[in-house]
């Protein structure tokens, strides 16, 4: 007599029983139904932040928090500005001259090295500051002269345009200027510009003295920095450490050329031309140029006023003509040759870190928001592992 295993029924409705290994229940990720009554609360939470648009959500909610955080750092950067924005600067500008003090530092101690490349630096912007302000001091009484003489001419041509201005409100205008110039009011500006003034001769002094020390004790200042720094992300660190000097010494030494280029050609056409005050303008190029795209277009409207106002508009059209010709070059030839390394982004992205920089720090802003844009590119790239050159030069030390 045989028998036969006892073989349980199942009814026909029931759901077909998971088999092993395959991983638990399946359930529809996009919509819930009568099978999610099976599934625990805490895995149908998690098979909600699973599908797509959970997955949208998380990430979204992680870069609202690293956009909040940044938003406090850009916050809390802001009230202590006198010691930040120094700090910036010197960190550039010690970037710049780190290779004179590593070759100063072959005949010399690291002390006479520091002090040779700062009072060196400090005596040449000394030397071309003075003599932009004895240039002016020499030709200002002429160019007073010829802007009076130029305001006439431009009250004249508004008097025969085809809507009349009358000398009355000329004069109405001219008084409004006056009464505003004597008030209380701009003596309360004046006021706040004595304070600014006190900020920024503070600002100096400390940028002085932190670029002094980033010259003489730069190297031990990273290296006691990077002491800290675990050894499985020490190469990273130190490659953004070195991207980080190389981007800001070469846009510095990028920029100073370029906008070298760009004062020699204008003040060379502005002195052919005997426009006044060539050394000084041709000196607003040189420093205005540090502004990519706004700053040297801003210095050639500048020489071209001064031009139309000495001269006339024979003379103002040439000058427009060569910052023109200047500018082409400069964009078309020089900056992707110069700076092809230091400054490897796209002009959207200058414009928009120019834009975001004046905004949050004005002038100084527009200076730094574009080199420190470019290294915050560089560093990201070597964290994504997109240079990975860098770090094996880093690891191989």
């Amino acid at each position: 007599m045989s028998f036969r295993p006892f073989r349980r029924r199942v009814p026909r409705d029931a759901a077909p029983a998971t088999p092993p290994g395959a991983g638990g229940r399946h359930v529809n990720d996009d919509a819930l139904g009568p099978a999610d009554a099976r599934v625990a609360p805490g895995d149908r939470v998690a098979l909600l932040w699973s599908n797509p648009l959970g997955r949208t959500a998380t990430r979204a909610a992680q870069v609202l928090v690293v956009l909040a955080l940044v938003a406090v750092a850009v916050f809390g950067l802001s009230r202590v500005s006198l010691a930040v924005l120094p700090l910036l600067i010197a960190l550039i500008l010690s970037s710049a001259l780190w290779p004179l003090v590593r070759l100063a530092r072959k005949v010399m101690s690291a002390m006479l090295a520091a002090w040779t490349v700062f009072l060196g630096s400090l005596v040449i912007l000394g030397s071309i500051g003075t003599g932009i302000v004895f240039a002016v001091r020499a030709e200002w009484s002429g160019l007073v002269d010829q802007a009076v003489e130029g305001f006439h001419q431009l009250q004249g041509m508004v008097q025969e345009m085809p809507f009349q201005i009358s000398q009355q409100q000329i004069d109405d205008g001219v008084t409004t200027v006056t009464d505003f110039l004597t008030s209380s009011q701009f003596g309360a500006g004046a006021l706040s510009g004595l304070s600014a003034a006190s900020s920024f001769f503070t600002g100096l002094v400390l940028l002085l003295v932190i670029l002094f020390f980033f010259l003489k004790d730069g190297d031990r200042i990273w290296a006691f920095f990077l002491s800290w720094i675990p050894r499985s992300h020490e190469p990273k660190w130190r490659a953004s450490g070195t991207r980080t000097v190389e981007t800001l010494g070469g846009y510095i030494r990028g920029t100073a050329t370029i906008a070298l280029v760009d004062a020699a050609g204008i003040g060379i056409a502005l002195w052919i031309l005997q426009v006044p005050l060539a050394l000084p303008l041709a000196a607003i190029v040189f420093i205005t140029s540090f502004i990519p795209m706004v700053g040297a277009t801003f210095a050639g409207i500048l020489a071209t006023l001064v031009a139309l106002v000495a001269n006339g508009p024979v003379v103002a059209l040439i000058v427009l003509g060569v910052v023109i010709l200047v500018n082409q070059l400069e964009g078309n030839f020089l900056q992707p040759v110069v700076m092809a390394q230091a400054l490897n982004l796209h002009a959207l992205v200058i414009l928009l870190a120019l834009t975001i920089g004046t905004v949050l720090a004005g002038l100084v802003g527009a200076v730094l928001s574009v080199p420190l844009t470019a290294v915050c590119w560089s560093v990201v790239k070597i964290w994504t592992g997109r240079d990975t050159e860098a770090v094996k030069a880093q690891t191989k030390r």
